[in-house]
């Protein structure tokens, strides 16, 4: 785990409850867990563009407590990166606890990830299981309410729904009476991937709910985020693919402006970030102002100079 002594800004929020956002009555703008995108460098990026709190990638609580290399890699932060939440994958209250009282001195809150349909982590314990698993996830909650001292310290929850709605709403009402934060809901049940998001079923969480919810599920532009907004009632959206392609759509952009690319490429550099992660970001970054024969070219080149100097050649950054 590393507190990187590169900052942006100085953050004042880090002393700032992330649920009195939720109570503005604006809309929240929240920049969703990605395994291996999410990390400081992006989550730096989508904070200059209008994205109000972010998320870590998920991370294995098990091995991050049992293992010091585990916590170099998978979680980094500094002074500017804020607010921020620190999503968990976990089945065992006890653990999740310890990896919480890691984090707290460097974070605002802990998400546990009760929504990745992935067969491993379902062959674990951990993900969309946990959604028919209410009693362990009270567990979880009340085990890191019980060990975490700092009382601003949010714990919430990312879940799917059940093909029975019921059932779901029961879910979060038994995690509200827990001590759960906020609730976020992606519209879609574990077997669905690219289906059409069930926002109607979002919208009926959230009336059933005194505690914040967050819509999640195909927002790919300001304007659809402040849609669903509207229809579903919540008190903010996350958005995962939408952001990779495009960081400052929350600032209202309908494609990722060349300032935006300049702005990645400075701070994955100055935050060394690595090339494949580096290159991979421009690639989704760029899909929609780049022609075919130009993604073939970009998407094969090798090195970060190879990239600097075709930035350059082709664009003027």
């Amino acid at each position: 785990m590393k507190s990187d002594c590169i900052q942006t800004t100085i953050c004042p929020e880090r002393k700032k409850d992330p649920i009195e956002m939720f109570h503005s009555g604006q809309l929240v703008k929240v920049c969703a867990p990605m395994v291996r995108y999410s990390k400081l460098a992006f989550r730096t990026l989508v904070r200059k563009y209008s994205c109000d709190l972010c998320y870590t990638p998920m991370i294995v609580a098990a091995d991050f407590v049992r293992s010091i290399k585990a916590r170099d890699s998978e979680f980094t932060t500094n002074q500017g990166d804020c607010p921020l939440i620190v999503q968990f994958a976990a089945n065992d209250a006890r653990i999740l606890s310890d990896a919480a009282r890691i984090v707290c001195p460097y974070a605002n809150g802990i998400d546990i990830n009760c929504g990745c349909p992935q067969r491993w982590a379902m062959a674990e314990g951990y993900g969309a299981c946990l959604i028919n698993k209410p009693e362990l996830v009270r567990d979880m909650v009340k085990q890191v309410r019980n060990e975490v001292e700092n009382p601003r310290f949010s714990v919430s929850v990312k879940i799917r729904i059940h093909d029975d709605l019921p059932r779901t709403v029961d879910l979060c009402r038994k995690a509200e009476a827990t001590g759960v934060s906020w609730i976020t809901v992606h519209g879609r049940t574990v077997e669905e991937r690219h289906q059409p998001v069930h926002y109607d079923a979002i919208k009926i969480i959230k009336e059933n709910m005194s505690i914040p919810v967050i819509a999640n599920g195909d927002i790919r532009s300001l304007k659809e985020a402040e849609n669903v907004w509207q229809i579903t009632g919540t008190d903010g959206v996350m958005v995962a693919r939408g952001l990779l392609a495009n960081p400052a759509m929350f600032a209202g952009y309908e494609e990722t402006p060349l300032k935006c690319i300049w702005d990645w490429v400075d701070i994955a550099l100055e935050l060394g970030t690595p090339y494949m992660c580096f290159h991979q970001h421009l690639m989704y970054m760029m899909e929609k102002i780049t022609s075919r024969q130009e993604k073939r070219i970009f998407n094969a080149l090798s090195s970060t100079s190879a990239v600097l100097d075709y930035l350059t050649d082709h664009y003027g950054i």
